[in-house]
């Protein structure tokens, strides 16, 4: 979501600033700013602006503010509405205190009333301004910046994270987190600080990531990091090295085309990568060969695009290791009750690893002391530190809002586990573990094969004709059912068109009444023979209210293809490889539909890229 930025040394901050907010764009913001530390007069000095960074970055013309310490961001609205006034950074009532913050500070209208009440003016509707004006207090009657912090923490509820410039404490920043994270890069005279270290990628390799519950005080040439308490803490800085040709666009329009075709490498590398860990996979899961022998059942445990990632592996982990796998939404998990078993692995899902939800639910099953593990994108991330173990994607950094190629690795990587699990548990041989790889290789050329067979008629033909209609109705059964959901969030996501999607058995229970001539109607085959003469007869009924049918079909699947008003034929592959097969067509059709309508496609409206906010 939001992105935080800050800078403290012997350069001048604002250009470093600009250059990581622009990195961070992906997250999606509504809204940037700037505040630093003028060099002469000690002052606190801010620009503040609605829309793109380019709307800040022209205000420099006339108000070309710099320092040595400054702090940026680029807000994604929770509480007030889009404008100058809840942009940040946010003030006190004297403007000696600008904070940027992500997050949500859950008790601030109770901290604002009680402020109002003692005299201080709010110039905002946000809840990051009421930790502004409670510091303003807490630094007239505590005696040192470690007390006042101390205090001001014990009094904010939420999940949070923020950077802080003090006037009177002019050669500082503060940082604080509490379930957001927030990470420092440890240059030589020079600090960083970012809520993703993307920003700061190509200036140190050396990362601190700050603990949950702590908070640091930053100058050019020290971090001093604490408890929430006051307590000092060790400084534990890492080496994390992060190829900044993996997040430039090439030759591309754009990142998300640019990530689909890395869908075919990425699982690739996904299948090289495991094939190395081997039987070190048990080690990286933090679980042991036996625990894996025994297992009776796997929980699944996600949100959005990685929640129906999961929904997909379930049939993986039924049909191959023969144990049952539940599925669960992590924005509803902790609200549900909680019946912890033996033999049974929680698995959470995430391509940021920083999904608020998500870690929200690992918290309960950590708190339960249930066997748990990650698999995500980023090593770094906060889920990866605070799991039993995880399992990487490879998928290189994704950019565009929209998931693609973490998708589909997601997809691979839940695959060849499903497999190895059931090679551990003497389910299958070693022939057929190796013949799991090499259907994972097959897959990926096909997804791309199938790309490269359609894109013509799709940008020329099909993507303007489609992109006329203003719903749509996305239909699957069986596996492709999940992934229905999964191509109707993408459409939403990029175009705004609305769709909705529905297992295509319940389409006469109801859903049958929506379908019409300007209604076109997406549905996606499945290899099994039977679900197929099922899907035959819900195209059959679709057509006999004259409505208009794009398939997704089979190779072979005459009767479905010949009912077809579009049809997108996928060439045989492994039957639960499927949705894998035909997810680089489905992401580029969609694209292409978002790109006639002039769409933000990288960066749609509303959305953000990392969650991590409840």
């Amino acid at each position: 979501m939001c992105g935080v930025v800050g800078y403290i040394g012997k350069a001048y901050c604002r250009d470093f600033i600009i250059q990581g907010l622009l990195r961070l764009e992906y997250r999606g913001y509504d809204s940037s700013g700037i505040a630093c530390i003028e060099p002469k007069g000690k002052k606190l000095v801010f620009l503040k602006s609605e829309g793109r960074l380019q709307n800040l970055i022209e205000k420099f013309k006339d108000f070309p503010i710099d320092g040595f310490v400054g702090i940026g961001h680029t807000r994604w609205s929770t509480h007030g509405i889009v404008s100058h006034q809840n942009a940040h950074p946010q003030f006190d009532c004297q403007k000696n205190i600008s904070i940027v913050h992500n997050g949500i500070i859950e008790n601030h209208n109770t901290l604002r009333q009680e402020l109002e009440t003692s005299g201080h003016i709010f110039n905002s509707t946000t809840d990051t301004e009421v930790i502004a004006h409670f510091l303003e207090d807490l630094l007239v009657i505590h005696k040192t910046l470690i007390s006042t912090l101390v205090a001001l923490v014990s009094r904010l509820e939420g999940a949070y994270a923020f950077a802080c410039l003090i006037q009177n404490f002019s050669d500082h920043i503060v940082v604080v987190r509490k379930r957001s994270p927030l990470c420092v890069g440890i240059g030589q005279g020079e600090m960083f600080i970012a809520s993703d270290l993307l920003a700061f990628s190509d200036k140190t390799n050396k990362v601190l990531f700050l603990p949950d519950e702590s908070f640091a005080i930053i100058t050019q040439d020290s971090v001093q990091l604490y408890d929430f308490t006051g307590n000092l803490l060790p400084v534990n800085i890492q080496e994390i090295n992060i190829d900044s040709n993996l997040i430039q666009i090439g030759t591309y329009e754009s990142y998300m085309l640019k990530e689909i075709y890395e869908q075919k490498s990425v699982i690739n590398k996904c299948v090289n990568s495991f094939r190395l860990l081997n039987n070190n996979i048990w080690n990286q899961l933090g679980v042991t060969s036996e625990f894996i022998k025994n297992l009776n059942t796997i929980n699944l445990i996600a949100c959005g695009t990685s929640w129906h990632a999961a929904r997909i592996a379930q049939f993986f982990f039924e049909t191959i290791c023969l144990i049952p796998a539940r599925i669960y939404l992590a924005s509803e998990f902790r609200y549900m009750p909680f019946f912890p078993e033996e033999k049974s692995l929680y698995l959470a899902i995430s391509q940021s690893g920083e999904t608020a939800d998500t870690l929200e639910a690992l918290a309960v099953v950590k708190s339960m002391n249930c066997t748990s593990a990650v698999i995500t994108n980023v090593a770094s991330s906060s889920m990866v530190r605070q799991a039993g173990g995880f399992l990487l994607t490879y998928a290189g950094p994704e950019i565009a809002v929209a998931s693609t190629k973490s998708f589909t690795a997601q997809l691979a990587t839940l695959y060849w586990l499903c497999n190895k699990m059931a090679l551990e548990k003497n389910i299958i041989t070693q022939k057929q573990m190796s013949l799991t790889e090499e259907d994972l290789r097959v897959v990926a050329e096909i997804l791309e094969n199938c790309i490269e067979n359609y894109k013509i008629t799709i940008v020329t033909k099909l993507a303007l004709k489609y992109s006329k209609y203003k719903h749509f109705i996305f239909l699957g059964r069986h596996i492709s059912y999940p992934f229905a959901l999964e191509a109707a969030l993408k459409l939403k996501e990029i175009s705004y068109i609305f769709s909705q999607c529905y297992p295509a058995g319940e389409l006469k229970h109801g859903p049958i009444a929506l379908i019409d001539e300007e209604t076109p109607v997406v549905l996606f085959s499945c290899f099994d023979p039977i679900i197929y003469q099922k899907l035959v007869s819900n195209a059959q009924e679709v057509k006999a209210r004259k409505g208009h049918l794009i398939v997704f079909a089979c190779e072979g699947q005459r009767e479905l293809i010949n009912l077809a008003d579009t049809v997108f034929i996928i060439p045989k592959v492994n039957p639960l490889l499927a949705p894998i097969a035909m997810s680089g067509l489905m992401q580029f059709f969609v694209y292409q539909i978002a790109k006639v309508l002039d769409r933000s496609i990288d960066r749609p409206r509303n959305l953000a890229k990392s969650v991590t906010v409840e």
